[in-house]
């Protein structure tokens, strides 16, 4: 692969925003009342998350241009193959170059703050402060020095939504905790402008959604005006970096994007549940965690990672029975059960696709053998304690594939994420060969 940069000296500006989990409908829908959302949403389009809905690996498909069977993140964990131990997905899972990478070869400064899944930092021509999942400031800052300017400023990485989850005037101090973070960055790379490319993701939505959508949603909820009093905060701080890049000289561009939708919750949904009910996976002992995939029997025929990942247990891992020969057959039925499953007459499944056709080409061990999709309002969940195949557990909000907000200033429509990342090789006129 040999990558070609235009003869073009002119700095062109590319500067993106990124609204992690907002949908066009609940942006246009915010615009009423929010004048600098409505001011993206008036002229916004959509654009479909890649499967499953989940932001490291959607994002990482924004920041790679490729799909999970090229860049190798399926989900928020990976499993050891011998130990059946997991292990939280990060930026070192990453098996191909990024975008950052093209644009360093060719000489293009990037400037990012908090794009999720780039934790632990990289080398990069630029500067970068990552995001989810970061947890340790001196890891999460490139060039190293910019840690230090970081902590100086008390920056906040991540809000705790383990306490936020039950207590929303915890949840919303801490969200404004993280956006005067964000802020702060902000002022901290943009000024000098010795930058062609700058990405910049406010995270607070999706956290906010995920436990109070129905606040959000409903003005009759006890708790919606404080919600909407946050996203107040929220519509200034969009407000401010749209005004940024308005002053920016041209040639300029601006992309916006969310990395998925989000809608009510209906159930939440346990796949491991449905797999224990229907005889294909077994478990020895008590599990220490809600993910501790050790307690996996040499007897089971499947088990699932986050959110709908289906494994079939086969000679990939160290306690596998399953044979090549019955393998096929397997997933059939295991298709076939999970198409067939309804909560209150609804159907769950959108549709369970095979690895084979949603990843063609991959070749990581981690790929998963079927995958889950569902119908909006069904949240997917691969837990190794729960009993009951539907239930609820504190939220009230949940992902969809389908309607992620986008807007691009030169009209582009992109299909699903991977193909973002590519709007930006191609703004620089960097061409993959």
């Amino acid at each position: 692969m040999s990558l070609l940069l235009s003869s073009n000296t002119t700095r062109k500006r590319l500067v993106v925003l990124g609204l992690d989990g907002l949908s066009l409908e609940l942006a246009k829908q915010l615009g009423r009342t929010f004048p600098n959302i409505h001011r993206i949403a008036s002229n916004a389009t959509s654009v479909s998350a890649e499967i499953p809905e989940l932001s490291p690996v959607n994002w990482t498909s924004f920041f790679t241009g490729k799909g999970p069977e090229h860049h190798g993140v399926f989900g928020f964990s990976s499993i050891d193959p011998a130990t059946y131990e997991l292990s939280i997905a990060d930026r070192d899972l990453i098996q191909c170059k990024t975008i950052f990478d093209h644009l360093g070869d060719a000489g293009i400064t990037s400037r990012v703050v908090n794009l999720p899944n780039t934790y632990p930092a990289a080398p990069m021509k630029g500067m970068l402060v990552s995001g989810f999942v970061s947890h340790d400031l001196a890891k999460a800052a490139y060039p190293p020095f910019l840690a230090g300017k970081l902590a100086d400023l008390n920056y906040k990485l991540e809000a705790d939504t383990n306490r936020g989850s039950s207590d929303l005037t915890f949840l919303l101090n801490e969200l404004r905790d993280t956006l005067r973070s964000r802020k702060q960055a902000l002022d901290l790379l943009w000024p000098d402008l010795s930058w062609d490319l700058f990405i910049h993701v406010f995270t607070e939505t999706d956290r906010l959604f995920h436990f109070f959508m129905d606040a959000v949603l409903h003005d009759g909820h006890p708790q919606h005006i404080q919600c909407i009093a946050f996203l107040a905060h929220w519509d200034n701080a969009i407000g401010d970096f749209l005004d940024r890049f308005e002053q920016l000289p041209f040639p300029k561009r601006l992309l916006v994007l969310a990395d998925h939708g989000f809608t009510e919750l209906k159930s939440e949904v346990c796949i491991n549940t449905w797999l224990k009910h229907n005889g294909y996976l077994q478990t020895e002992g008590t599990p220490a965690s809600e993910w501790d995939a050790r307690i996996i029997a040499p007897s089971s025929q499947a088990f699932a990672l986050d959110p709908g990942r289906i494994y079939i247990h086969d000679s990939r891992f160290a306690r596998g029975c399953v044979s090549d020969n019955d393998k096929a057959q397997l997933m059939d039925s295991i298709r076939e059960g999970l198409m067939a499953l309804t909560l209150n007459g609804e159907r769950v499944m959108e549709e369970v696709h095979t690895g084979c056709t949603l990843y063609p080409g991959s070749t990581s061990p981690q790929t998963p053998d079927l995958i889950c999709q569902t119908r909006p309002g069904f949240d997917l969940k691969a837990k190794f304690d729960r009993s009951e195949i539907f239930s609820h557990h504190g939220r009230t909000g949940t992902h969809t594939v389908h309607g992620a907000v986008f807007y691009d200033s030169e009209g582009s429509t992109p299909e699903r994420m991977r193909e973002t990342g590519k709007i930006i090789l191609n703004h620089f006129n960097i061409l993959e060969q």
